[in-house]
């Protein structure tokens, strides 16, 4: 199914995101929150296993975690706050109840911008609360063919923050561009992995159509199991056609959970969707309310880092790059801050500075990124240290390697780990820069490629390229670029 590009009806679509905390410990108990490889219920203890009679203790970090992600995106902080039970009778909810927010959240009425076509849309945060996971369930088949299900304990307990967009998305392409741009801002604050694969961080959107110009929403439809962009992207524009098609038939739209079947394409009924009246919410007995003094958050807003967007702002302004440069750039923390820490090397004015900015990004968005992607690894898990790129770009600049040597070069220190006059030094490649070491090779190449020597003297331009790239072989980059071009005219003319 494809989604029309002219319809009688609106898309309203909110999207709820679920992002474990980065904390050591689980929200309300002291159990290690990191279950990742560990084996089936080994990080529980009576609190998570929901034993009666036990005492949740608030995670202080998991409420800062919250606050610090509601402060960035612009979000206000209530003086007063409270944790609810949220109840809802699965197996994974190891005592009937979830420990929520309801009433009451930490953090409400934000916004985050994205980039849509060139120009910026702002979507609306309601608000941005805490919660506990849930248990995994584990389904399984016997040799018998019998289905049945195991729960696994080490995630329940484990912080999990929740933020509620409005309904302003309209399509597919937009939510792929909030959750995207949230990522980042998540990673940035370093809050959350916030991988959708790894399911650390979790996206259930809310779709629902109504006749363009009718005040009242449609019934919503909620979709689960989307473990990636391009499965929200899909899913969402597959569900917007299904509920079309009801619609123009006129069938009702059934408020239900759908899951997405990435292998199917399609979306397929989970169960009926509960109202907020079906949870029986109440303040949770265990827990005192929360209050949130003015000077606590501005406190916490002074932790912030420097978010994506600002940064993308300044590295334009402040080194002369492109948007597009700038964009790439800081896409992840931890680029940002290798390119910065290269430049910080950088001992000069400011138009030093922008043109070594510029070949440090030349470098990082080019050979650099090339080898990451191939070795599949990030730029934080690289042998090469931003002072040694730093140092090799010096040793291009002083003519002691030429840009074309410089790539092997990088290459090994990429492999090795080695610092860059150490590879030159190793493999002979300092720059030829005087002449008469260079005239016996190019006197070879002329012998050796006579019909390029022939084109050349009938006018043909071109084929002084291709006699600079031989020489340029000969001495494997080592040629200073400029000087070949020059005494390649000077021989050729001599033989005429």
């Amino acid at each position: 199914m494809t989604t029309p590009t002219a319809t009688k009806y609106e898309v309203i679509i909110g999207i709820e995101v679920h992002a474990q905390l980065l904390t050591k410990s689980k929200m309300f108990c002291s159990c290690a929150a990191d279950y990742h490889n560990a084996p089936p219920n080994t990080h529980v203890c009576p609190v998570c296993l929901g034993m009666p009679g036990v005492l949740p203790v608030i995670n202080q970090q998991a409420v800062e975690y919250t606050i610090m992600t509601g402060l960035a995106l612009n979000c206000t902080v209530p003086e007063r706050a409270k944790f609810d039970r949220k109840n809802y009778p699965y197996p994974d909810l190891m005592k009937g109840y979830q420990i929520s927010q309801y009433d009451l959240p930490l953090c409400i009425d934000g916004w985050l911008e994205i980039d849509l076509d060139g120009e910026t849309k702002r979507i609306g945060i309601t608000r941005v609360h805490l919660e506990e996971d849930t248990a995994r369930n584990m389904h399984r088949t016997n040799e018998a063919g019998e289905q049945y299900t195991m729960i696994d304990v080490n995630r329940s307990g484990v912080p999990l923050m929740e933020i509620v967009s409005e309904p302003d998305v309209r399509s597919g392409q937009e939510a792929r561009l909030y959750l995207t741009k949230l990522q980042q801002i998540l990673r940035y604050l370093g809050v959350s992995r916030a991988n959708m694969e790894e399911g650390n961080m979790r996206c259930e959107p809310n779709i629902s159509l109504r006749p363009v110009g009718h005040p009242e929403f449609g019934t919503k439809v909620e979709l689960k199991n989307l473990n990636s962009f391009r499965a929200v992207e899909l899913g969402i524009d597959y569900e917007i056609e299904r509920q079309r098609q009801l619609l123009d038939a006129g069938e009702p739209v059934v408020q239900e959970t759908r899951g997405w079947r990435d292998e199917e394409g399609r979306t397929v009924s989970q169960r009926g969707k509960e109202y907020a009246d079906d949870y029986r919410y109440f303040p949770e007995p265990d827990l005192p309310p929360l209050t949130i003094t003015p000077a606590y958050a501005e406190e916490l807003r002074a932790r912030l880092p420097e978010l994506p967007d600002a940064m993308r702002q300044r590295f334009v302004e402040q080194y002369a790059l492109s948007h597009y440069e700038a964009n790439l750039l800081t896409a992840t923390r931890a680029r940002a801050g290798y390119f910065e820490q290269a430049l910080a090397e950088t001992k000069g004015d400011d138009d030093l500075l922008r043109r070594r900015a510029k070949t440090v990004a030349n470098w990082m968005l080019g050979d650099f990124a090339r080898l990451l992607n191939a070795a599949g690894i990030d730029i934080g898990e690289a042998k090469v240290p931003p002072r040694d790129l730093h140092a090799l770009i010096e040793l291009i600049e002083e003519g002691t390697v030429s840009t074309t040597g410089a790539k092997g070069v990088f290459e090994e220190m990429f492999r090795t780990g080695k610092p860059p006059r150490e590879v030159v030094e190793e493999q002979g490649l300092t720059q030829i820069s005087a002449a008469d070491e260079l005239t016996g090779v190019i006197e070879q190449v002329i012998a050796q490629n006579p019909k390029a020597v022939a084109d050349y003297r009938s006018g043909k331009e071109e084929a002084i390229k291709f006699l600079v790239g031989r020489v340029m072989r000969e001495t494997r980059g080592r040629a200073k670029p400029d000087l070949v071009p020059q005494l390649l005219r000077e021989q050729l003319a001599k033989g005429q």
